[in-house]
């Protein structure tokens, strides 16, 4: 499939952090997105996609400009549906596959890898927890390509699960109200799920339309990095949402489903592919501009040995990080297929591992970047610091250091880790 993006007008432009100015909503899709067929074609398409994606990275990241016309052409091409199992008309790709379409789109602008991260693993729980009804007016949603934003997070909780925000019933239906932040995706998506605790403390998602009276979305993400995934504030004031739009989310923790590692996969194939995009304008880099060392004896920097080496070095602790994110993707298919308390354990411990992996050489390589490139890789007309501020900001998601306390409790004492996703 072909797939156009018009060039922005930068002086008119939309930026991110512009709180002051009232966002609209994004127009719905006018024609359905495509559907992808099989696994080999979700990764042509991010390949093709990625190619298009990297050539206004800098400039949108320096300008602070918003990926609307990129995020149209992601959503329509197909690729936020590819999980969508066959029987409801996706492509049921694996997560293998899911993972390495990430690593590309996030290769070649990791906020545009991150900003479905949150849809894809709404759709998950769709599939786990909705009712046959919602299966197939929320997954056709998506195959019309419909997009699915994040009221999750709350900065003002005592920790990232004390959610605040309430849903309460309201006659047949209910009424949510709270406030959330890190809300990636909402700016620009059309439906924007809300996670809201009942009477109980029990969460659930409540499937707000963008434009629903009462939610209020604020283009005030301010972050170093990552910043064109616009993931600012969300204010909730009594939205109505009817019953068939909300979904008990707790029951994916509730029972034994990786849907705390499928969350977390996918913010680690975002990690690899801010490593593997940072490697690769590196070794650019020092091809094309950085200096060999005056020590060295070479006439070019790719010459010199030491350089030699710190590459060598970056592609196998890369490519270690990639197969422990593949072999924990495979055991996410396995879980999915026969999800019980053994196979989601050892899913979320294979993802865990894989995450402290990614988020280690998505900071090394962006801190050798300019180790390798010299003094000449820190002006500001290469723009190549935003791989280390996106890596350092990505990586923050959730405290890599927790994850070999984690993995060696269930290796050592058998202790299976908490369901969550934050793990």
């Amino acid at each position: 499939m072909s797939m156009t993006i018009v060039p922005q007008n930068i002086a008119d432009a939309p930026r991110v952090n512009d709180p002051d100015t009232l966002f609209q909503p994004r127009p719905r899709p006018t024609t359905p997105a495509h559907i992808i067929a099989s696994d080999q074609e979700a990764i042509e398409i991010a390949h093709r996609l990625a190619a298009d994606f990297a050539k206004g990275a800098a400039l949108r990241d320096k300008e602070g400009l918003l990926p609307l016309e990129e995020l149209d052409a992601f959503s329509q091409s197909g690729l936020w549906g590819i999980t969508i199992p066959k029987q409801y008309g996706g492509a049921g790709v694996s997560y293998v596959t899911l993972t390495e379409v990430i690593k590309i789109i996030s290769a070649a602008d990791p906020s545009l890898g991150q900003i479905p991260q949150n849809h894809l693993a709404i759709v998950e729980h769709i599939v786990s927890d909705g009712t046959e009804a919602q299966k197939q007016a929320l997954l056709g949603d998506v195959l019309k390509g419909i997009r699915f934003g994040n009221a999750f997070s709350e900065s003002g909780s005592k920790h990232v699960a004390a959610f605040e925000t309430r849903i309460e019933p309201d006659g047949e239906n209910f009424v949510v109200n709270g406030k959330k932040f890190y809300s990636t995706g909402a700016l620009l998506a059309h439906v924007v799920p809300i996670v809201a605790v009942n009477g109980e403390g029990l969460p659930h998602l409540a499937f707000a339309d963008r434009s629903a009276e009462g939610l209020t979305i604020i283009n005030d993400w301010s972050s170093f990095g990552q910043r064109t995934t616009a993931s600012g504030s969300v204010v909730i004031d009594n939205v109505k949402i009817s019953a068939d739009r909300v979904i008990p989310a707790y029951l994916a923790f509730a029972n034994p489903t990786p849907a705390g590692a499928i969350s977390q996969i996918i913010q680690a194939a975002v990690d690899a592919g801010i490593a593997r995009g940072t490697i690769e304008e590196t070794i650019r880099f020092v091809r094309d501009r950085a200096r060999p060392w005056v020590d060295s004896g070479q006439d070019r920097a790719s010459d010199d040995q030491f350089t030699i080496a710190a590459v060598g070095d970056l592609k196998i602790r890369l490519h270690a990080a990639e197969a422990l994110l593949e072999r924990a993707a495979r055991l996410i298919d396995i879980a999915l297929k026969n999800p019980t308390d053994e196979t989601v354990a050892e899913a979320a411990v294979a993802t865990a591992e894989s995450k402290f992996l990614t988020t280690e050489i998505a900071i090394l390589a962006s801190n050798k970047l300019f180790e390798l490139g010299g003094t000449r890789s820190t002006l500001s007309a290469h723009g190549l610091d935003r791989h280390w501020r996106n890596a350092r900001t990505h990586t923050l998601h959730d405290p890599a250091r927790w994850k070999p306390f984690h993995i060696g409790n269930y290796y050592l004492n058998g202790v299976k880790p908490a369901r969550h996703p934050w793990l």
